[in-house]
């Protein structure tokens, strides 16, 4: 996949795999599903993003994640997590946390009753290997600069706050409208990005908010706000080893 000298972008609408739980409500982004002909819902390391919300005095009770790693992105509220290691910790548009599961990690969420509405995603990447040792990393975010890719994740090594056991960078790009920002980029990578807030064009296709794409190729990706607008952009090697065998991010 990495030799391609051509680039296209594919765009996927809106997604329609929902599950209404009352105050917790998830929508499933496949980013796989996006390219035509692709046999995986998810698209290399990346599994699956769920875009999650609940509302206040809500609890997920505890309950088991093996084998994938798991990322609480909270642009929107307050989400708090409990875990049979004895952390008690809050994330928010400050904090980022990792859980990675491994062999078996046990954690419950929860918002208070006077915590604001909560809306985030969940993203689930897909390990180099199963059984792995797990742990949660739990680490500010520097704060975001207008208009400038911000490192959120990345493999282990690389400079961003927090690591997954893969190769997938994310970024998060809080836009002004008329502002144009080019992508980070891996050589022989591709790109996954998710408009959280707003809209955006890219080449000859517009991105509403909710909406994502697939970027395949080796030319460089700019996208423009349409709108202020919130995104996130993955950086994933295609032809990492993965393994398929996470709770939910199979």
């Amino acid at each position: 996949m990495s030799s391609r000298s051509t680039a296209t972008l594919h765009k996927a609408p809106r997604s329609d795999a929902f599950v209404d739980q009352g105050p917790f409500r998830i929508r499933f982004n496949f980013p796989g599903r996006a390219v035509p002909g692709h046999d995986d819902h998810g698209y290399g390391p990346l599994a699956t993003i769920a875009e999650s919300f609940m509302d206040p005095d809500t609890l997920i009770r505890m309950h088991q994640h093996r084998n994938e790693e798991i990322i609480s992105w909270v642009p929107r509220g307050v989400m708090r997590h409990d875990d049979r290691q004895g952390n008690k910790l809050v994330t928010d548009p400050e904090h980022l946390l990792v859980m990675s599961a491994g062999s078996g990690f046990w954690h419950e969420e929860r918002t208070l009753a006077d915590d604001p509405p909560l809306r985030m995603l969940q993203i689930f990447v897909r390990p180099h290997s199963l059984g792995l040792e797990p742990g949660i990393q739990h680490e500010r975010l520097p704060k975001p600069a207008p208009n400038e890719p911000r490192h959120v994740f990345g493999p282990e090594g690389s400079d961003a706050p927090c690591y997954v056991r893969n190769n997938v960078h994310l970024y998060d790009i809080n836009l002004f409208e008329g502002a144009t920002v080019s992508l980070p980029a891996e050589s022989g990578w591709d790109t996954y990005l998710y408009v959280f807030d707003g809209a955006v064009s890219a080449i000859d296709s517009s991105i509403e908010a909710t909406e994502s794409a697939v970027f395949v190729g080796n030319e460089p990706l700019s996208i423009t706000a349409k709108s202020d607008s919130l995104v996130v952009v993955f950086s994933i090697d295609p032809d990492a080893p993965i393994t398929r065998q996470g709770t939910i991010g199979r």
